[in-house]
């Protein structure tokens, strides 16, 4: 085997990071729609022959370890002759990948010297897939309401596009330029991995990087034993609940995670969580796992980069049949509120054993605010898509993070204020901090934020809000933090609070107030400093007295 040095393994694995970077840019700038460009809801992987990850980018923390189930899962139903030189391919659905319909993994084989090497993979969030309503429904009940699903399909044939694939696509979707033209800045990201990997190959070699990577996974993985090993062994419980389904508004749905540590392995158990319900919540075994790999490198190895040596010491273990673990025919699209709660939920039954690492409860959810209709100003049709920042718990030492994505989204943006006026009839009158919103502590939950819209013209209004049943809980004797609401009209006669509604009818002139969570606060409020309170006051993150 060859020998290589360390510093040599330090510039192959900067240079597989740097890749991955390079991939996620070429996407993001070549996107045609601001939920890619701007609100940056994508992620993107480099993968080795074996699917395991070389280099994964920023992005969206919930797809971690994630996007190589496409791969791997195309290469066990098709073969490995599958893969040619050129190819380019498509994969979305939610049931293999484990998202929403609306999330399309296009991923590519790279070839050098004719060897098949690795793959470019990433996932962009497809602003319309021919739901039963635009852009995607709050109420659907079944994955055929969800919108046109994917198995893996070529999209280009040795760098040839597929004409009946560009035409089903087309006649699919209501937005088929905006569609096709996030499409193929994937594939754009595709070529860009493939162009980076191929000129690592050409400067190390094939054996050097092949040394390189067995010596990074095999750091990555005694890293993570040697951190699972800090914590006590045992059996680690906690549970929290959905509001609804968005379907069954007064039904409440468990999320269980049971932690086994043994050693220097670990094991989430989320099989006691809610079976598979009506409405929308469900998601496939895949992202669940993906969601309890972000609990686990959240508290266990943050610090410590992704690559195929993660997450060898960690098994996840998911019911078939379950709200994690869904089956066909179920309904997917707002498949990430219970695993913001998951990932919250993993940090909360290990608190009392690494009290040091922990933090108190985040809003945890998107959030999501949609409009569809037509715009006056064009007369063309649009459907916006927002998620909204709120606050995140605080920890022994440190305040909780106001007006922060939640910890699903990561390098996810909210849009702001100029794109959504300059783009959409709306108009945004208040966007500010949610004041008292984060729970009181020794150390003080962050505030959510509060929006309000104006409708220029008569659209329809979708909303998903979540945690108002288990809000941002406090920890070590610190306070919850406040839950979401969404009010229409408000102080007007007609005035009416919800956190979901799908395709609701609201006329121009109609005023939409959002007001996210706050996050937990950590330890006893009554001995939180004193210069604390008045410069949280001073600053708007409290109200005086």
């Amino acid at each position: 085997m060859t020998t290589i040095s360390p510093v040599t393994v330090e510039i192959i694995r900067s240079a597989l990071i740097q890749a991955a970077e390079d991939m996620n840019r070429a996407l993001i700038r070549s996107a045609y729609t601001p939920t890619i460009y701007e609100g940056k809801d994508c992620a993107v992987a480099l993968l080795d022959r074996n699917h395991n990850v070389l280099g994964q980018s920023s992005g969206l923390p919930i797809f971690l370890g994630n996007l190589e189930e496409c791969t791997r899962y195309t290469e066990n139903l098709l073969g490995a002759d599958c893969w040619q030189p050129g190819d380019v391919w498509v994969l979305n659905d939610s049931y293999i990948g484990g998202t929403h319909l609306n999330d399309c993994t296009v991923f590519a084989p790279i070839f050098v010297d004719d060897e098949l090497v690795g793959f470019a993979a990433s996932r962009a969030h497809w602003i319309d897939m021919g739901s039963k309503d635009p852009g995607g429904s709050m109420d659907s009940t079944n994955i055929y309401q969800d919108g046109l699903r994917f198995p893996p399909v070529r999209l280009i044939a040795g760098g040839v596009e597929v004409p009946d694939i560009m035409r089903l696509v087309s006649l699919n979707v209501r937005f088929p330029y905006e569609t096709l033209g996030d499409m193929h800045a994937q594939v754009a990201c595709a070529r860009m991995g493939a162009k980076r990997l191929g000129e690592i190959y050409a400067r190390y070699g094939s054996d050097t990087l092949a040394a390189a990577r067995e010596e990074i996974f095999k750091q990555t993985d005694a890293l993570e034993r040697e951190r699972i090993r800090e914590i006590p062994d045992g059996e680690y419980y906690a549970e929290g609940y959905l509001d609804n389904d968005g379907v069954n508004l007064d039904t409440r749905l468990k999320v269980s995670v049971r932690v086994i540590v043994d050693g220097e392995t670990m094991r989430i158990d989320l099989t006691d969580s809610a079976d598979q319900a009506e409405g929308p919540v469900n998601c496939g075994a895949a992202q669940a796992v993906s969601a309890a790999r972000v609990g686990y490198k959240l508290l266990i190895s943050p610090e410590v980069s992704l690559n195929g040596g993660s997450f060898g010491p960690l098994d996840v273990d998911v019911r078939d049949g379950s709200l994690l673990g869904a089956r066909e025919p179920a309904a997917c699209q707002y498949y990430y509120s219970s695993l913001g709660m998951l990932i919250d939920l993993v940090v909360k039954a290990l608190s009392d054993v690494v009290p040091e690492r922990i933090a108190a409860g985040s809003y945890g959810d998107s959030m999501i605010i949609q409009f569809t209709g037509d715009d006056p100003r064009s007369g063309k049709p649009f459907v916006t898509l927002e998620a909204t920042v709120g606050g995140w718990g605080a920890w022994d030492g440190e305040d909780g993070e106001t007006a922060l994505i939640n910890n699903v989204n990561g390098s996810l943006r909210d849009l702001p204020v100029e794109v959504v006026e300059t783009l959409y009839p709306l108009r945004v009158h208040e966007y500010r901090i949610r004041k008292d919103s984060g729970g009181r502590g020794q150390y003080r939950g962050g505030n959510g934020v509060v929006r309000k819209y104006e409708m220029l013209a008569d659209l329809d209004l979708s909303l998903w809000w979540e945690r108002s049943v288990t809000p941002a809980w406090g920890a070590a004797g610190g306070e919850s933090g406040t839950p979401p609401r969404v009010t229409i009209n408000p102080g007007e006669p007609d005035e009416v609070s919800m956190l979901k509604a799908n395709s609701r009818r609201v006329t121009r002139g109609t005023i939409i107030r959002c007001e996210s969570g706050g996050g937990g606060g950590f330890g006893d409020p009554a001995k939180r400093d004193s210069a604390a309170i008045e410069r949280d006051v001073a600053v708007g993150m409290v109200t005086a007295g």
